[in-house]
């Protein structure tokens, strides 16, 4: 366990629910746009695009997609990666973990509701987030996500992250790499720790060096502002860390011309389509980084300058609200929305559960208490099994 020291518990914990709640409430505002120019958003909701969420074709308002199905499932594979270690006195699980979290994820994606258990051990192997029936529908998963957890392929993490193709999907860069990352961030490991391990586990379903990159700087900067860092300074100090490794400079490019954008005037739809789409993961989280910054003002507005664009505005949506919410905390996103973000109640569990495992945050009796003992009184075996 590894706690920021200079973050009151807190603190800590509504940056972390902040981070996962902001991240789904982003993903819910652009489902509705995505795959929509600006040209006809604007036609439909006029000139500023929509102002806050708006209902998809089916009518409902608040729909979650695969980019927070997946974090949930990151996070609960890096909260089994921390228990096994503990219970059984080893560590170093986490990729592998974080893998069989994703399969249990592209169950929800192959069946139309969780399976009825065999027995009690089943519900123990299954643990309590594959068996969300609410998880079990597709909204537009990536190709490669869905393709690269089809091979039987766990990376290496002792392996040199030296700009050489992973195995798995070598030519794909998408921003499923980006969008599921942040819990990475959010365990409290040093920066660069943080950036191995989701560099590592974006190779499981993308081979690109850059969708690889693009998913470590992620989760590095979620880590600097998980210890109170400023959003820019975040960046810049991740920019040092990518030119470290080779192949790095698709990534650091779209980093400066966000943070050379958000320093250049007023924000605009315009200029965040100069950054690119989102569809590719440096995109997604260039977009992601300028939103944020150039809204530095407005929670809503930045989330709105995320998603108003011709591109795919759930993930950049996704992204930008993972890093507004580790930022300012949940008592900074808009309550409003919120309410309306579907699956929000398991999000929040999924993001206290965490921040007992990797910081000891637990509420006793409605009271936080900090470096509470992470075992099986507390933290049942069926909820995050150790095997």
């Amino acid at each position: 366990m590894t706690t920021p020291a200079s973050v009151a518990t807190a603190t800590l914990r509504a940056r972390v629910r902040g981070c996962l709640l902001g991240g789904a409430i982003g993903d819910a505002l652009g489902n509705p746009i995505e795959f929509r120019s600006l040209a006809a958003i604007r036609a439909t909701y006029g000139p500023a695009g929509i102002t806050g969420p708006v209902a998809k074709g089916d009518g409902v308002v608040g729909r979650i997609t695969d980019d927070t199905q997946m974090t949930l499932f990151t996070a609960e594979g890096l909260v089994r990666a921390e228990a096994r270690g503990r219970a059984k006195g080893i560590g170093g699980a986490e990729t592998s973990c974080v893998r069989h979290a994703y399969l249990r994820w592209l169950d929800t994606q192959d069946h139309a509701a969780p399976p009825a258990p065999t027995g009690p051990y089943d519900v123990v192997r299954s643990g309590w987030l594959r068996l969300q029936p609410w998880l079990y529908a597709r909204r537009a998963p990536g190709n490669a996500c869905l393709s690269g957890l089809r091979h039987d392929h766990v990376p290496d993490p002792s392996e040199p992250l030296d700009g050489t193709p992973g195995p798995v999907n070598p030519d794909s860069k998408g921003c499923g790499t980006v969008m599921r990352s942040a819990p990475f961030g959010l365990t409290g490991a040093p920066a660069g720790r943080a950036f191995e391990l989701a560099a590592h586990c974006a190779r499981i379903t993308h081979g690109h060096p850059t969708g690889a990159y693009a998913a470590g700087a992620f989760a590095a900067i979620v880590r600097h502002l998980l210890d109170g860092e400023s959003l820019e300074g975040s960046v810049l100090r991740v920019l040092e860390l990518l030119a470290r490794h080779r192949g790095h400079d698709e990534t650091t490019a779209a980093l400066r011309k966000a943070l050379d954008l958000a320093a250049g005037g007023a924000p605009s739809a315009e200029k965040v389509e100069t950054l690119g789409g989102g569809w590719v993961a440096e995109e997604a989280l260039a977009i992601a980084v300028y939103a944020a910054l150039a809204r530095p003002d407005s929670v809503t507005g930045a989330l709105l300058l995320s998603v108003n664009h011709s591109g795919d505005s759930d993930s950049t949506g996704s992204v930008c609200g993972n890093l507004l919410g580790a930022l300012h905390g949940d008592a900074a996103l808009p309550p409003s929305w919120l309410a309306l973000t579907e699956g929000r109640a398991v999000v929040a569990e999924i993001a206290d559960d965490f921040s007992y495992a990797f910081h000891g945050i637990h509420s006793v009796h409605g009271t936080l208490r900090a470096a509470v003992p992470f075992d099986d009184s507390v933290f049942p075996r069926e909820r995050y099994p150790h095997n």
